[in-house]
C-alpha cells in the first residue's frame, strides 16, 4: 500500500471531521462522560483494529482519548489509515 501524497491527505482530512495531521500521522481527541466509557470505546476501537489488521496508537488520559494513526510499515498515511479513521468515528458514537 502506498503512502499518500500530502495533498491527497489534506483532501481525504477534509472529508473527516476533527481529524488532524501531525507529522507522519493522523490523530483526533476524543471525550468521554468518563474513564468507564472512555475504556469502552478503546474496547469497541480494538475489536475493529483487530477486525482491519491495523491498529492505531491510543494514549488514555481517565476521560480523553487520543487516536494517532499511521502505516508503519509503509513509512507514513496511507488509504488504511482514513478506513479505519472511519471505524473509529462510528465506534465513538
Amino acid at each position: 500500500m502506498a503512502v499518500l501524497e500530502n495533498h491527497e491527505v489534506e483532501r481525504r482530512l477534509d472529508s473527516l471531521s476533527g481529524w488532524k495531521r501531525h507529522e507522519d500521522d493522523i490523530r483526533k481527541a476524543y471525550r468521554f462522560a468518563d474513564f468507564k466509557a472512555a475504556m469502552a470505546f478503546v474496547n469497541r476501537v480494538a475489536e475493529a483494529a483487530e477486525a482491519a489488521d491495523h491498529h492505531p496508537d491510543i494514549e488514555i488520559k481517565y476521560n480523553r482519548v487520543m487516536m494517532s494513526l499511521s502505516t508503519h510499515s509503509e513509512g507514513g498515511i496511507t488509504e488504511k489509515d482514513f478506513a479505519l479513521a472511519v471505524r473509529i468515528d462510528s465506534a465513538a458514537r
